[in-house]
Formats: C-alpha cells, sequence, structure tokens
C-alpha cells in the first residue's frame, strides 16, 4: 500500500485483505504507521493458499530496497492506480 502521492511504501498481511485495506482507509488505528503517514492505498498485492508462505513473502518483501518494492509495483500496475476496488 501507498500514500495518495506514492512515497511511502507499507508491506502487510492479512487473512483478509478486503476488511484490511478498509481498516488502513478509515484509520482504525490512528497512531499506527499507515494512519500517520496517509497510507490508503492498495497499489499490489499477492494472494497465497498458507499463511506462512504469506508471511516468508512479505519478509521478503520488506527486507528487499525500495527499488525492487517499485519494481514489482510497476510491474502489474505501473500507473499506480487504487487496486481496492477489484476487491468489492
Amino acid at each position: 500500500m501507498t500514500n495518495p502521492n506514492n512515497h511511502v511504501l507499507y508491506t502487510g498481511v492479512t487473512n483478509n485483505l478486503s476488511r484490511r485495506v478498509l481498516e488502513h482507509q478509515q484509520k482504525i488505528h490512528p497512531r499506527s504507521f499507515t494512519a500517520k503517514y496517509n497510507i490508503s492505498k492498495l497499489v499490489y498485492y499477492e494472494p497465497f493458499d498458507s499463511i506462512n508462505d504469506a508471511i516468508s513473502r512479505e519478509k521478503q518483501i520488506k527486507g528487499g530496497p525500495r527499488a525492487n518494492k517499485l519494481k514489482l509495483i510497476r510491474s502489474i500496475n505501473p500507473n499506480f492506480r487504487d487496486l481496492a476496488d477489484e476487491l468489492w
């Protein structure tokens, strides 16, 4: 996820993407990183059948450089459009 200007990137894992995106958009946790930096736009996601695989992938993405994250996003979403609409 990112903020409206696409400057701040956030990577997370959840078992319910629609719910989690709404929580970020509604700033359910006002002191969280995503609320502080206005992160509300879903620009990339990967579905997994296994939570262990999802957590491993999250760690891999988080541990990589910003350039790799941007390349990953641009591979499926070159204009950084909000993909949340695809979830509903």
